[in-house]
């Protein structure tokens, strides 16, 4: 019903501010450029999201249907299961849906946007096996998604190649900022659901776990920061990210040699799904971008920030961090709208700017909540959300808090 609101809304709002540019401004054009957004948001929706994806989907469905008959999925299960156990109390110990979040999971922590979203589709289909109610979202399945649009990421890749493109004097100078901020976001939406889902947090395991976690990011930057130059970081993520993603699925093939499995057959049978479930998501894909549009085109985004900075000069705030707010507005909706807005912000400020900055700390500390709800959910005819969507704004939220503070401590 939440997603059924939000989607209802954009177009009423799009449509109220239509008509007030139209009568009190003489904006005679304003419709004209809603009917545009809407036909143009659902070509792309199709054209350049769903039928890529659905090579994406049918590559690494393949290769995860291999890693499933050779034993890969079910050995990561074992590894994460203690902890998996804890987080996601619904999903069975040894269960290959463990495997799959962690591959998923894994993905996402190396920027991998094009294996991210075939993986995370595999996850959520996985766990919609365990769910009793096949219309309403279970509690592992939020669980799932609300750490997944806190964008959790170590190596933010894309952001850096960008800031390089535009001639940012040090395009690796928002690393740290942006696995702060992110961290930050997936804690939190953690927290929330847990305390939600009554999960003992306090649990030694998860303790021990998050913990873990927490020491590995830190030593990672800790090394990158004093013994990398900044173009060996850049180099050393690309390097890294796209070493690994090949490497899964050498490791998955050569695992299935060795237990003697027709290799090429069991892409192909995994790789059909993968096909079928990007013709599936279409409507769902075409629904949310067409909203996000009409809502973007009629300045809703521009008004929202003048609010914005008219509060901070009412309380003599610093008002430098609401230039780059239109990117932590978008991201919660459209992945590729923030990052045009980041791109704008850098082209308008600079690169070099405290708002070229923020702009691409806050686009690394989340992920599209809306977006991802709609993807994920359509993907498995999941039509109660229940709480996932406020709790993925508030892991959001928190990223957005945290990145403006982290953007202050680190470029003043």
């Amino acid at each position: 019903m939440a997603l059924n609101y939000i989607w209802v809304g954009f177009f009423l709002i799009a449509f109220i501010i239509g008509l007030i540019r139209l009568v009190f401004f003489g904006d005679t054009e304003i419709f004209m450029h809603l009917v545009k957004a809407m036909f143009d948001s659902s070509k792309s929706s199709v054209m350049d999201i769903a039928l890529p994806l659905a090579g994406n989907m049918a590559l690494w469905l393949g290769i995860m249907n291999i890693g499933e008959k050779a034993g890969a999925i079910k050995f990561i299960s074992r590894i994460v299961g203690p902890f998996f156990s804890r987080l996601f109390p619904g999903v069975p110990k040894d269960h290959p849906a463990t495997g799959n979040i962690m591959m998923s999971f894994s993905a996402n922590l190396l920027g991998l946007d094009n294996a991210a979203t075939p993986l995370g589709l595999k996850a959520i289909d996985s766990l919609q096996e365990l769910n009793p109610d096949k219309e309403t979202a279970s509690n592992a399945q939020i669980m799932y998604l609300v750490l997944l649009t806190s964008g959790l990421q170590i190596l933010p890749v894309t952001i850096i190649a960008q800031r390089a493109i535009l001639h940012a004097t040090d395009p690796t100078d928002i690393f740290i900022p942006c696995i702060i901020a992110t961290y930050v976001s997936a804690v939190a939406g953690m927290l929330l659901v847990a305390i939600k889902q009554k999960i003992k947090i306090w649990d030694p395991v998860i303790i021990s776990w998050v913990g873990g976690i927490t020491a590995c990011i830190t030593l990672m930057v800790w090394y990158f920061t004093k013994y990398l130059t900044k173009d060996e970081i850049g180099l050393v993520s690309k390097v890294v990210s796209n070493l690994l993603l090949f490497l899964v699925p050498v490791i998955f093939i050569t695992g299935a040699m060795i237990r003697k499995i027709n290799v090429f057959e069991v892409f192909i049978e995994g790789a059909k799904r993968g096909f079928e479930t990007s013709v599936k998501i279409i409507p769902y894909l075409v629904a949310m971008l067409v909203g996000i549009a009409v809502f973007r085109a009629c300045g809703a985004l521009d008004y929202m920030n003048n609010g914005v900075r008219w509060v901070c000069v009412q309380f003599n705030f610093d008002t430098r961090f609401v230039d780059a707010m239109p990117v932590a507005y978008m991201k919660p909706l459209s992945g590729s709208g923030s990052k045009g807005m980041m791109i704008n912000v850098m082209q308008t400020f600079g690169p070099n700017s405290f708002a070229g900055r923020l702009g691409c700390i806050f686009n690394g500390s989340s992920d599209t909540t809306f977006y991802i709800v709609a993807l994920y959910f359509g993907s498995v005819g999941i039509k109660k959300s229940r709480y996932a969507i406020p709790a993925g704004l508030f892991a959001d939220l928190a990223g957005i808090i945290a990145a403006i503070f982290v953007a202050y401590l680190f470029f003043g």
